[in-house]
């Protein structure tokens, strides 16, 4: 089985690279990524599960698609509307056992019921000397009864026996939830109950810890401590210690924490909470005030592990860290390319372009700083010029060597205008790769030259050991053996002193080639 989680992404045109990256499928060259994706699925046997497609609907011929090329795979879809496809098999799924209102049941039978087994577990998780008993029985199957048997909202109610017993409990929640009342009237009542139950729960919060909550739901697909440390106490507002305050919203199943081997611990809201979430940031009037400190500390994050001029030898650990906030990095993005801090918007699509080439993302990163160029105008700011080489580089990837000479040839003359000359040499080496691909071996190797002359200049190894590396290839189809030898070999020297394996195995593997001539 394979799960893939739609619910971060904003627009149809995303299902498909979200599907291929969980797939490993990677976006690179000239082929379309959903000809490679079901070429990848062609002959494989799975259950493929796209989780929340309610939002990107128009996508939904992609799931034909997918089952016509693909016999042997089964995809299973979640959504709270019908995707109303040829062949569709829709399941409702019903609320967790509960026993029927006003039915008189045994203690024993209660006990059995799925609805009062998971408040059960959950309110035993909030107080360990929490047990189901013949007193509380019956409140215990009123709370349940009245929540619809819904998961999450009796997790939500369970959480709070610490403070409430069931009794209490149940009283409050007659009190606090109508039934079917806070929705829209279209909407299943359980979805009505599910809105209430969550409006309920945060006004059981104090006024830090809503503020808290609120700006925690900006996050997509979650955070680290110090991105909620960050955005939390961004104002310096917030009247409670953040950390207690997660500590506090974990307690109430407002926040789960996810823990991995290897990686920092993240903190994440159900996408019904988070949608929640959001709606209470817009009331209070604070949402474009946190999206913008969001925006900034993500900027922050990404130059951080990449700065500017920026390596594409990104060291895996940094990739990582880009890969787990990958859709924060896209909210950010967005955020800054529509408003007027356009030049932050050219650093942060800048500086996520290496993650976005080395992890696959190519056609998303393409879309992204050709968006950011077109949303900056004509500036001549280095901040555009690496936009431009970033983009340069990507679309070569691609295939689309024409623009990426065109942006290479804007960049060149914005950092011969401004003197830089790391800048000119990234411009010098994408421009050489495409001459390289189109054979003019003779402009090629005068631009690798031109790139190799100023990495060393600079003292920039890898880059300098990548231009030699291919200049060695233009030497030997220009059929001069012994300068291609040469190349190859002083690249092979400086790849193997940084230990650059990846590109000592491409240098390896041109004088094994030279070797047969």
């Amino acid at each position: 089985m394979v799960f893939v989680n739609l619910a971060p992404i904003t627009h149809p045109d995303l299902v498909v690279p979200s599907v291929a990256h969980v797939l490993g499928v990677h976006d690179a060259g000239t082929e379309p990524l959903v000809t490679r994706l079901q070429a990848f699925l062609r002959a494989r046997r799975l259950l493929l599960v796209l989780d929340n497609y309610e939002h990107v609907l128009d996508a939904a011929p992609f799931v034909t698609n997918l089952l016509g090329v693909a016999p042997d795979i089964r995809i299973l879809v979640t959504s709270r509307a019908r995707l109303r496809l040829s062949g569709e098999y829709e399941h409702v799924v019903p609320p967790l056992g509960l026993a029927n209102r006003g039915e008189d049941v045994s203690f024993e039978d209660v006990a059995r019921f799925p609805a009062v087994q998971l408040f059960v577990a959950r309110a035993q998780a909030a107080q360990n000397t929490f047990a189901l008993t013949a007193e509380n029985a019956a409140a215990v199957a009123g709370i349940c009864q009245r929540l619809d048997g819904l998961p999450l909202a009796i997790e939500l109610a369970a959480a709070r026996v610490k403070v409430l017993p069931p009794p209490a409990l149940l009283t409050r929640l007659e009190r606090s939830l109508p039934l079917l009342t806070g929705g829209g009237r279209d909407l299943p009542a359980r979805q009505q109950t599910m809105r209430e139950t969550i409006a309920w729960s945060y006004g059981l919060l104090s006024e830090p810890e809503q503020r808290l909550f609120r700006r925690l739901a900006m996050f997509v697909g979650g955070c680290t401590v110090a991105a909620a440390e960050a955005i939390a106490n961004a104002d310096g507002d917030l009247g409670v210690d953040s950390f207690d305050g997660i500590t506090s919203l974990i307690d109430k199943s407002l926040l789960r924490q996810e823990l991995e081997p290897g990686v920092d611990p993240r903190f994440m809201m159900l996408e019904t909470v988070r949608e929640f979430g959001l709606e209470q940031l817009a009331a209070a009037d604070e949402f474009d005030e946190v999206r913008r400190h969001h925006a900034a500390f993500f900027l922050t994050f990404a130059a951080q592990r990449v700065p500017i001029p920026f390596s594409y030898n990104i060291p895996i650990p940094e990739l990582g860290h880009f890969a787990a906030d990958h859709d924060n990095l896209d909210v950010a993005c967005d955020w800054l390319c529509q408003g007027d801090a356009v030049e932050d918007c050219l650093r942060l699509t800048a500086t996520c372009a290496p993650y976005w080439f080395t992890r696959g993302h190519v056609r998303e990163g393409f879309a992204r700083l050709h968006r950011a160029l077109a949303e900056a105008g004509s500036s001549s700011s280095a901040a555009r010029g690496y936009a431009l080489n970033a983009a340069s580089n990507l679309a070569i990837v691609m295939g689309k060597f024409q623009a990426s000479v065109t942006f290479s040839q804007e960049a060149l003359a914005i950092w011969n205008a401004i003197g830089d000359p790391r800048g000119r040499g990234a411009t010098l080496f994408d421009l050489a790769r495409v001459a390289e691909v189109e054979q003019h071996w003779d402009q090629a190797a005068d631009l690798f030259d031109q790139a190799a002359a100023i990495y060393r200049d600079l003292g920039q190894t890898y880059e300098l050991a990548r231009a030699l590396a291919l200049r060695g290839g233009v030497a030997f189809a220009r059929r001069d053996f012994d300068q291609a030898i040469r190349f190859e070999n002083e690249a092979a020297a400086l790849f193997r002193h940084i230990g650059v394996l990846r590109w000592l195995g491409l240098t390896e593997w041109f004088l094994g080639l030279f070797a047969l001539t």
